[in-house]
């Protein structure tokens, strides 16, 4: 029961569908981590949107230029040549690969705290495993506040009952925890 009175909807997940229950799991360590005061940084995403606009535009104009096909051959060969092989695809594909990685969630360092940085949380679930791996690492790895990465490797089937709902205490308490261990890290230094 929820504090109000009304029974709180169970999150669910197709336990024979491995990309179900990982993003289950990931929307549940985006809601520990905000909830333990550490804002999403959206830049990177916004980045990518912007990126993609720009190659929708570049689309959009060889779609609706003004001169028909024969007359606009040159243009229409420099949006095509633009998409591909020029800098917006190759640029997400960098994004993708160097930044993100397998990142689920980028932020901010908590609004009440001068000495930490943000945090870049990352997961793992191996195809045909039931080992599911979350990383926490810091999003300034250089920064003189900057904790060593933190990580834990365990069971989905800890997380989950027979039928597919998400025993959110359990891995709240998981999840949580990793947390207070990065954290600790900057402590003991």
């Amino acid at each position: 029961m929820a504090s109000n009175g009304t029974t709180k909807n169970p999150k669910k997940a197709n336990l024979l569908d491995p990309h179900s229950i990982k993003h289950l799991l990931d929307e549940s360590v985006t809601e520990v981590v905000k909830s333990k005061g550490y804002p999403e940084d959206v830049k990177l995403s916004n980045l990518r949107l912007l990126i993609g606009t720009v190659i929708i535009g570049i689309a959009l104009l060889a779609q609706f230029y003004n001169k028909k096909f024969p007359e606009n051959r040159n243009f229409l060969i420099g949006c095509i040549i633009s998409y591909p092989f020029f800098t917006f695809n190759v640029l997400l594909y960098l994004l993708s690969y160097t930044k993100e990685k397998n990142a689920i969630l980028f932020t901010y360092p908590p609004a009440d705290s001068f000495s930490s940085t943000g945090l870049i949380v990352s997961s793992k679930l191996p195809r045909f495993s039931d080992m599911y791996t979350l990383i926490i690492a810091s999003a300034d790895p250089k920064s003189i506040s900057a904790n060593k990465p933190v990580h834990f490797t365990k069971s989905v089937t800890k997380w989950f009952t027979k039928d597919g709902e998400l025993v959110e205490g359990l891995f709240w308490k998981d999840v949580d925890r990793l947390i207070d261990d990065y954290n600790s890290g900057r402590k003991s230094k």
